[in-house]
């Protein structure tokens, strides 16, 4: 994960400099995300949500806690919810785990 981050970032391979900040913030959002999903482990098909998670909060280091910064006539707006635009996925996510769930079980006759 930390590799396809600084690939993402386009950081090299062998800048090493920022690989703590960076397995910080991987681990934080996977923590998050295992808490959103109420699982131990993150599946794999929703770990892009981590990679794509992990570029926006490293993109606003320095930025925390704002939601809207104006510099010289540049906006940006910041989401206070981070997996929000992937909370459809998630929903979708936990709704077909839900059902597959129900699906086993026993009949008697």
């Amino acid at each position: 994960m930390l590799s396809n981050l600084k690939t993402m970032l386009e950081i090299p391979a062998e800048n090493t400099d920022r690989d703590q900040k960076l397995q910080l913030i991987i681990d934080s959002v996977k923590s998050r995300l295992k808490v959103l999903l109420g699982a131990n482990e993150i599946p794999k098909e929703l770990e892009y949500i981590v990679l794509e998670v992990s570029i926006v909060r490293f993109n606003r280091i320095g930025s925390e806690g704002m939601s809207i910064n104006n510099v010289e006539g540049e906006t940006q707006h910041f989401n206070t919810n981070d997996f929000l635009p992937y909370s459809a996925e998630i929903q979708a996510y936990l709704e077909g785990k839900q059902s597959t769930a129900q699906k086993g079980g026993f009949k008697f006759v």
